[in-house]
């Protein structure tokens, strides 16, 4: 396995969770963790209380090095990474916003810093605002994804080309073929959401978890980019919305249609009809719910055998 990104991070497997809304709370994060990944809670879904006790419970049910995922353009982002350094936290990923704001006070705290980012041009910026490692995310990926529309085949290499520090793949990868994929390209690991939406141990709402595992190829679409482009389940709030785009509308009148909670009537409350349903294009390769520590083992397995087969 690589050992830039299991050296920096000191876990088994250069596999990360990707630390996503409504969907990774402590229960994931600790599974993965164990497991021998790197589990991430996701705190842009959480008030700051709330993610003091997520973190408060994921270190007491696992000894193994986990982190947070901090979207910076979320509100009570100073109280967030208060808490963060108050709780021990050793890892922070880092988000929609300027890396440069907050990787030196994190890492004057002894805490690794990785920035997810969409293009070439940010991951060349993390670099030199310091940051350990940088995610780079492709527009196959579910959820808040970059405007670029860059693909990860092509994101990676790219990126790899111009970085020093370790790069880990995201975007489109849910299995060991994809994990490989990634990493003979250059990646140093891979970050994995969708995959793990579908998992017993994710926060997201039982209905959620099913459409997953239902969805098929073109199931998905990159929508809202007038706001912050996410890439999201074809359901009647996305078919209201596509009408609404018909006519026009300003970013204003998007926005009032978008309103507020939207997705985590969806995901969390499991409305799959009003809500926002937030998922990758990779979906249409989830076919079953499973244990978190049983999706680590397929990845890895499927990755030493595909490898094997080609040496």
């Amino acid at each position: 396995m690589n050992h830039r990104i299991t050296q920096l991070f000191n876990i088994k497997y250069p596999i990360i969770q990707g630390g996503m809304v409504w969907n990774s709370g402590w229960k994931l994060a600790s599974a993965v963790s164990n497991a021998g990944g790197l589990g991430l809670i996701g705190a842009g879904s959480m008030y700051p209380n709330v993610l003091r006790e997520h973190i408060q419970k994921c270190a007491k049910a696992t000894n193994k090095p986990f982190g947070v995922n901090v979207p910076m353009l979320y509100p009570n982002i100073e109280e967030i990474m208060q808490i963060i350094v108050e709780e021990g936290v050793k890892i922070v990923f880092t988000s929609a916003g300027n890396p440069k704001i907050w990787t030196s006070f994190l890492q004057e705290k002894g805490i690794k810093v990785v920035h997810v980012v969409s293009s070439v041009k940010f991951a060349v910026k993390s670099e030199l605002a310091g940051v350990d490692a940088v995610v780079a995310e492709g527009f196959e990926a579910g959820g808040h994804n970059g405007r670029e529309e860059t693909t990860t085949l092509t994101l990676i290499p790219m990126v790899k080309e111009k970085v020093k520090i370790p790069v880990i793949a995201a975007g489109g990868i849910a299995t060991g073929r994809g994990m490989l994929a990634a990493m003979v390209l250059g990646a140093n690991g891979v970050q994995i959401g969708s995959r793990f939406v579908a998992s017993v141990e994710a926060s997201s709402h039982i209905n959620f978890k099913e459409e997953v595992v239902k969805t098929q190829d073109g199931d998905t679409y990159l929508t809202l980019k007038e706001l912050a482009p996410a890439r999201l389940i074809k359901n009647q709030f996305f078919n209201e919305l596509q009408e609404l785009y018909k006519q026009k509308p300003t970013v204003e009148q998007v926005r009032e249609k978008l309103g507020k909670g939207r997705a985590k009537k969806g995901m969390f409350e499991g409305d799959l009809e009003n809500g926002e349903l937030e998922i990758g294009q990779i979906a249409g390769l989830i076919h079953e719910i499973k244990p978190a520590a049983e999706i680590v083992e397929e990845i890895i397995e499927e990755f030493n055998e595909v490898k094997a087969s080609f040496c």
